[in-house]
This record gives C-alpha cells, structure tokens and sequence, in this order.
C-alpha cells in the first residue's frame, strides 16, 4: 500500500514539474480603428520526461520496500528462534518432571515392599509362637 502511494505521489510530482506554461498576447487592430488586446494562456506539457530522475525514484522505492521486507523476515525468524527455544525448554522440563515422578515412584515401591517384608516377618513370628503356644 505505501508503495503504490509512493508512487502515485512521485508521479504527481514529476508532472506538475515538467508541466511548461506560456502566455501569448494578441493586439489586432479593428476595422474602426480601435486595437483588442488577447491574452491566451497555454499549458504544455513536454514529450521529454526526465527518466533518470524517474528511475532513480522508482529505485529508491524499490529499495525501502526490499530493507522493509528483510526487516520482517528478520523479525520473523527472530520469533520463529524464540519459539523453538521456548519448546525445546518445555521440553527438557517435562523431561525432567517424568524422570522425578519416576524415581519417587520406585522408591515408594521399595518402602511398599520393605512395609510388606517387615509385615510379613511380624506374622510369621507371630504364627510360630502360636504354634508353640499349642504346643504346650
């Protein structure tokens, strides 16, 4: 959109600039004497353009609209980086998080199976000395 109004302007300025104007004056003496004065104004505008001054414009524009497009690419690439990073962040942490829940799983499943040892240990002491009891 700026490019098309940049253009339409430079336009506009380089034809009010080669626009040429010339004013002609006409005495023409009548019949009876008396002298009429014209004046005629004529607006010319010349077949030579400046096209060097055209082109430079258009190169000029051509440039900014290049330097604004590696700007945004550059900005888009920036956010396209930092997102990746951002990812790859999350996901070592959850990594991470998945290796602890591991780990405090298995030990819960040693302290369960200590538990069901010393359990066991207690009812089996518990049965012979019931059999001992009886027994006697």
């Amino acid at each position: 959109m700026k490019k098309q109004i940049l253009a339409a302007v430079t336009i506009s300025v380089f034809t009010v600039a080669c626009t040429k104007s010339t004013t002609k004056t006409e005495q023409v003496e009548n019949p009876d004497g008396s002298v009429t004065t014209t004046t005629t104004t004529v607006s010319e505008t010349p077949n030579t353009v400046d096209t060097a001054k055209i082109n430079d414009a258009k190169e000029d524009v051509k440039a900014k609209v290049d330097e604004a497009g590696n700007k945004i690419d550059d900005a888009a690439q920036k956010a396209k980086d930092k997102i990746d990073a951002t990812a790859d962040k999350t996901k070592q942490d959850l990594h991470k998080a998945g290796q602890d829940i591991k780990t405090e799983a298995n030990k819960v499943g040693q302290d369960a199976k200590e538990a069901a040892k010393k359990g066991a240990s207690k009812v089996e002491e518990a049965a012979k000395k019931v059999k001992e009891d009886l027994s006697k």
